[in-house]
């Protein structure tokens, strides 16, 4: 993890640049005692509708599992790998065999102890979901229990990034839950909600469309180290947690300003200038790795199920004009040609030309040795996600300069994430692009980029298809020579500007605001609520 950490050192430098401080706790962090009780009312930045997290890999499902599920193990602020819930674990001197005892007294919500039953269910199934378990369970040769807190991982070679994968932090996480729900196919969603984590959901009070609810839960038993990013003591001081759905976000901001709401967890750009004028809001930089914005055409259906096609979408694509829609303020963007991140350990610009130098005309070209036949590519557009609305604008924008018609369809995040899922073709209920964004834990190596997994029907929305990136990510993930690893990153880069899983149209910090008597807020990929509490006076 030490060329992880130098990635975040060079984004804390820049944003200190910048006039903003990362590392800075929130003032509420300096009080000498945490006060527990109250209610905590936040602005998600979408709609919850999918409850599942290791279904999907939408950051408000991420968000929710944060809440009610807990982990194996963590990243701590130094993007280490500590235990969460492991107690204990030995490595055999070959590498080939971990073995990994929980912590005592891990129940879940309906008052089941936690074994590693389900641990062993909970594993298999993200494992068949998220790009690094896949990768994690084509190495092993065995997962299974040895008691009800021991478990143990064989693997068939030596795999390097085996904790590393039980501590992925972002979509989609490792979350542990009940052996009897694990057990739903990992292409169905789960009905019951029931983990181990600080806090509990409220079913019954959930309103789609409108309001979450969270309360703490008092069997939970945090460890005791102190909070760091995702890893530490999760000590939960508020009684109770409402995420308050506000699409409008002249109406969120008022509602902060006014004290209606507590905290605003994504906040637009162009409401930055004005809540840093209010003396009770704070705002700050919640997760110093960035986000990377980015374009996914459908490999499946015509016309972007042929190369050229997609090469055209490199070739129409102007960074500077969707970052200055999507963020306007230069302090929170830059136009970046690596497809792990700027500023990131494998950030290279091999491959790059066709998405740095916009040519329209060449890209209406490909287009046209792509057989379209001027058919209406189906764009949708999530008119609650004011930054991937805009890059939506300008994405349609682009395509009918190059001759492509466009069916625009708005809809909601939430209702985007679903449909998404959909392989229907475009005229029958399907899609053809939709924007998203990832944040930097996310992207920055080939192992957890899931928009270049290539594993056609099992491969990310959009089902890239390639043989050729998965025997080149497969191999970096293998080695664990520095330089080997270095030179398969610009191999795999370069072929992704010739296949084209995704483009990458900027990078971006995004921003949280939050009234001052919220105290003990923490940096991390998603706005965690532990270690929060209430310091109205």
């Amino acid at each position: 993890m030490g060329r992880l950490y130098t990635f975040l050192c060079r984004h804390v430098v820049l944003n200190l640049i910048i006039g903003l401080s990362l590392l800075s706790s929130s003032p509420g962090a300096l009080s000498a005692e945490p006060k527990a009780g109250g209610t905590l009312k936040l602005i998600p930045h979408a709609d919850l509708k999918v409850l599942d997290p290791t279904w999907t890999t939408a950051y408000i499902t991420r968000n929710h599992g944060y809440m009610i599920y807990d982990v194996l193990f963590a990243l701590d602020e130094h993007l280490k790998v500590q235990p969460q819930m492991v107690d204990t674990w030995q490595v055999s001197p070959d590498g080939l065999q971990y073995t990994f005892t929980l912590r005592e007294g891990l129940r879940f919500h309906d008052g089941q102890p936690v074994t590693t039953e389900d641990v062993i269910a909970s594993l298999k199934r993200w494992g068949q979901r998220d790009v690094l378990g896949k990768q994690l369970m084509d190495f092993t040769a065995r997962l299974e229990a040895v008691d009800a807190r021991t478990f143990r991982l064989e693997l068939k070679e030596p795999f390097g990034l085996v904790l590393d994968a039980l501590a992925k932090p972002s979509s989609n996480v490792p979350f542990i839950m009940p052996a009897r729900i694990a057990a739903t196919p990992a292409d169905e969603q789960i009905k019951e909600p029931i983990g181990s984590g600080p806090f509990k959901f409220v079913k019954e009070e959930w309103e789609p469309g409108h309001r979450v609810v969270y309360v703490r839960n008092p069997e939970y038993v945090p460890r005791s180290e102190p909070p760091s990013y995702g890893a530490g003591g999760k000590k939960v001081y508020v009684d109770r947690v409402e995420w308050l759905y506000i699409p409008d976000p002249a109406t969120a901001s008022a509602a902060l300003e006014t004290g209606e709401v507590d905290y605003w967890e994504r906040l637009p750009a162009n409401f930055i200038a004005q809540l840093e004028k209010n003396p009770h809001i704070v705002v700050s930089v919640t997760d110093p790795l960035g986000s990377q914005y980015l374009l996914r055409p459908n490999h499946l259906h015509p016309p972007f199920n042929h190369v050229k096609a997609r090469q055209a979408l490199l070739w129409m694509t102007d960074q500077e004009a969707y970052m200055q829609a999507a963020i306007g303020d230069l302090r929170f963007w830059l136009k970046c040609p690596a497809l792990f991140m700027c500023g990131g350990p494998w950030e290279t610009g091999v491959g790059s030309e066709p998405l740095m130098h916009q040519d329209l005309e060449k890209a209406r070209q490909l287009m046209k040795e792509a057989g379209y036949n001027g058919r209406p590519v189906v764009l949708m557009d999530p008119t609650d996600r004011l930054q991937l609305h805009a890059a939506t604008l300008v994405t349609q924008y682009l395509l009918t300069k190059i001759g492509v018609k466009v069916d625009l369809q708005a809809m909601d995040w939430s209702t985007l994430v679903s449909r998404r899922a959909e392989k229907k073709p475009p005229e029958e209920g399907g899609w053809s692009l939709h924007h998203t964004e990832f944040i930097g834990a996310d992207v920055f190596n080939p192992a957890v980029n899931l928009a270049i997994d290539g594993g056609c029907g099992k491969a990310w929305f959009g089902w890239y298809c390639s043989e050729k990136m998965e025997k080149l990510r497969a191999e970096w993930a293998r080695t664990q020579d520095e330089g080997k690893r270095k030179q398969l990153v610009e191999e795999i880069q370069k072929l992704a500007f010739e296949e084209v899983p995704y483009v990458p149209v900027g990078q971006s910090s995004y921003l949280v605001a939050y009234r001052d008597y919220v105290k003990g807020t923490i940096q991390f990929t998603a706005p965690v609520l532990w270690n929060v509490w209430l310091d109205r006076k």
